[in-house]
């Protein structure tokens, strides 16, 4: 195939072929008038490519990784590309968290306006349109006022839901450490499950609101403070494990 038939059949624009074939990633030979010339592979190869940039991987990981895919054995395939998708993830869930913040510090920021009169005169730092809005404290560091100390011990799911809940709960806390704090338990796990600790604290604390979440992220690992009232700490054991 010459570049212009392998750019339609593909849907790869020719520039980007051109780009491939400079970065190492799709070789190609040259006919005796100097053009282009690519067999069948190439195809599957820009199929690979592809499947690998919608993961995310850079140019350099993805050349890397078709020096293994050219072996023809899957297993290494895969054993390579585990800890290069795992690292993407990793930085994904950092990313969201780091999102997730400045989300609500937008939030606090439009709420702020809203609250601010409105004045004839003419834009200064008294309007306090762009001060930043004092920062609110996390309602999983809140020692005033905590709602799950006056929630009633009860859970709003039912049935098979609460089996599933369950079960994702121990699936994530495998291997968790656990260490004993006032009126709960304190969970460690590597810092990469920190997105999925949190996304699931926040599923858990609204059908189970009488659960006090408070994470925190110590360099490489995190740890998950789970506290109950006194009513409600035989749910605490029975869902976080005992304490040891």
């Amino acid at each position: 195939m010459r570049i212009s038939q392998l750019a339609e059949r593909t849907g790869v624009p020719a520039t980007t072929l051109r780009f491939y074939e400079t970065a190492g990633l799709l070789p190609a030979d040259r006919t005796p008038a100097g053009y282009r010339s690519y067999g069948p592979d190439a195809i599957e190869r820009l199929s690979f490519i592809g499947a690998a940039k919608h993961l995310g991987l850079p140019l350099e990981e993805i050349a890397e990784l078709l020096l293994v895919w050219e072996s023809g054995a899957c297993a290494d395939v895969k054993a390579d590309l585990r800890p290069r998708v795992a690292a993407r993830l990793t930085e994904a869930e950092r990313r969201t968290a780091e999102l997730t913040a400045f989300a609500a510090s937008l939030h606090r920021a439009l709420a702020r306006l809203d609250a601010l009169p409105d004045r004839a005169g003419r834009c200064d730092p008294e309007c306090g349109l762009l001060t930043p809005p004092p920062a609110e404290s996390s309602p999983c560091a809140e020692r005033d006022g905590e709602r799950w100390r006056t929630a009633p011990v009860a859970c709003s799911l039912t049935g098979q839901d609460v089996a599933e809940r369950a079960a994702h709960w121990q699936r994530l806390l495998a291997g968790a450490g656990r260490e004993p704090i006032d009126e709960g338990v304190r969970l460690t796990l590597p810092a990469e499950h920190a997105g999925e600790l949190a996304a699931l604290a926040a599923e858990e604390q609204r059908c189970c609101p009488f659960f006090d979440f408070r994470l925190h992220l110590d360099g490489p690992v995190a740890h998950l403070e789970v506290r109950a009232p006194a009513d409600g700490a035989t749910l605490l054991t029975d869902l976080f494990g005992p304490a040891t």
